[in-house]
């Protein structure tokens, strides 16, 4: 539903035959006069087709214009660029829940026209700090990983890295189906941003989200591998917005789901190459880490508004490399990472996310009494040592073998191989709710003698531990 009305800049509309040049998705147009930064373009090839477009950047009398759709067929001396005058702008409505779109907002659902109730720039508008609301209330996922070790909180921006061929995609379908605020009965919503995904991604995206009535509360925006690499550079600002309306204009706690972030800084490496810039690490542009957090940033809480928008955007990172640019960049503008592991794909876990590496830094704020349950920050950390320490143990028996451990350090061994298979694993359909996740770290740490449990208060110990201890306990 992207539009093609909006702010109106400093001058008349004015039609150029002057395209001198292409390069790649890029057009360069001379003898301009006045043009804006972010204006919108209309392209009208020889043949009468046409193509929108935006102003990339401007100036004396020159602009390069990233056109939509690509540049394929287009002769530069008998293709017409008219600037309007506007800038890029998305129309928005309650009504766009439910509904599907393309990268550029156009709907592709065969649903019915959508009225906008409002006119806004895709671009957003930065956030004050000073406004911002800090990030407290609880939002369940139904995934015990999460919830319990990795706490996503309304406001929050926690990426999940993960890796070719890793299963991020039926994971984000669970957390759009399941996720929801705990407590009051406030309006969610839940809106999806896909970048250079696949046609049958594409599909089970939405077959899974229509079979299971998720899409009755989702707003999805799809851009497929086949699109024009340009669209991607739009899709989640189009989402963003989207969410913006939801959040701060009607009320809504909204959760944002962007995949694949990597493939949008793919997007962004091809239009740098194209307008022949300096390139930074591994030929990304430079201001990349600027680019991220001008998306990353449009997510939090504002104080005197009930919504509010948390990101949880999804890049897969290239030979599993966590310090790749795009996951390193992302790691310091986010709160926390959830990250996947290619060994525990193998080992048949899913959804196979490592506790070790992974963070939610504003987990604190969103616990404890009243939010989840008194004893959650206490068991997580017991839950997060144990299994540390036997991990740390399977890799001393992969070189010393079993026989060499005490009765003790084979208790760790096996807490570390059942916290993998009864709390990291869960069935796709499974949704449990923080007390089942919290009452299922009991029964696992049950396993372990009391003076194990270091950092459980005994007040816990004695409310929470299961009486019926196994032989060990």
């Amino acid at each position: 539903m992207a539009v093609r009305e909006g702010i109106r800049l400093p001058h008349r509309e004015r039609e150029y035959m002057t395209v001198t040049r292409v390069m790649g998705p890029l057009i360069v147009v001379e003898g301009v006069e006045r043009i804006a930064y972010g204006e919108l373009v209309e392209i009208t090839l020889p043949g009468g087709q046409r193509r929108n477009g935006q102003v990339l950047e401007s100036r004396t009398d020159l602009a390069i214009v990233q056109v939509f759709g690509g540049t394929q067929d287009l002769d530069t001396k008998r293709t017409s660029v008219r600037f309007t005058g506007r800038t890029m702008r998305l129309g928005v409505s309650e009504e766009m829940l439910g509904r599907i779109f393309d990268g550029t907002g156009a709907s592709i659902d065969s649903g019915p026209v959508l009225v906008p109730e409002k006119v806004l720039d895709i671009h957003g508008y930065p956030i004050n700090p000073s406004a911002r609301e800090f990030p407290r209330e609880f939002i369940e996922t139904g995934i015990s990983v999460i919830d319990g070790m990795n706490t996503l909180v309304r406001g929050q921006k926690l990426p999940i890295f993960s890796g070719a061929g890793l299963p991020h995609a039926s994971l984000a379908a669970q957390i759009t189906r399941q996720a929801s605020v705990k407590g009051e009965k406030e309006p969610f919503a839940v809106v999806f941003g896909a970048m250079g995904i696949t046609y049958e991604e594409a599909n089970f995206f939405i077959k899974d989200f229509r079979n299971t009535g998720a899409l009755e509360r989702a707003a999805l925006f799809l851009n497929l591998a086949e699109d024009p690499v340009i669209e991607r550079i739009i899709t989640p600002r189009l989402a963003l917005t989207c969410a913006e309306y939801l959040a701060f204009e009607r009320g809504y706690q909204v959760l944002v789901i962007l995949s694949d972030m990597t493939n949008y800084c793919e997007a962004l490496r091809e239009v740098s190459a194209a307008r022949e810039e300096v390139p930074g690490r591994r030929g990304y542009p430079g201001y990349m880490y600027t680019d991220l957090a001008s998306i990353y940033e449009r997510a939090g809480r504002i104080k005197g508004r009930s919504g509010s928008i948390t990101l949880m955007p999804i890049l897969s990172m290239p030979n599993d490399d966590i310090t790749h640019p795009v996951p390193d960049l992302t790691g310091y503008i986010t709160e926390g990472q959830v990250v996947f592991s290619r060994d525990l794909h193998l080992m048949g876990i899913d959804p196979p996310i490592d506790v070790l590496p992974s963070l939610s830094r504003l987990m604190q704020g969103g616990i404890g009494e009243g939010r989840t349950r008194k004893d959650h920050a206490s068991v997580k950390d017991q839950l997060y040592a144990a299994y540390a320490r036997g991990r740390r143990l399977r890799n001393l028996v992969a070189v010393v073998g079993e026989d060499s451990l005490s009765d003790l350090d084979r208790l760790y061994l096996g807490f570390a191989k059942r916290f993998e298979r009864e709390y990291l694993m869960q069935e796709r359909e499974e949704r449990r709710t923080i007390e089942r996740t919290l009452d299922l770290a009991w029964e696992l740490l049950s396993m372990l003698p009391v003076t194990e449990l270091t950092r459980i208060p005994p007040a816990l110990i004695s409310e929470y531990l299961p009486t019926n201890r196994g032989a060990h306990g």
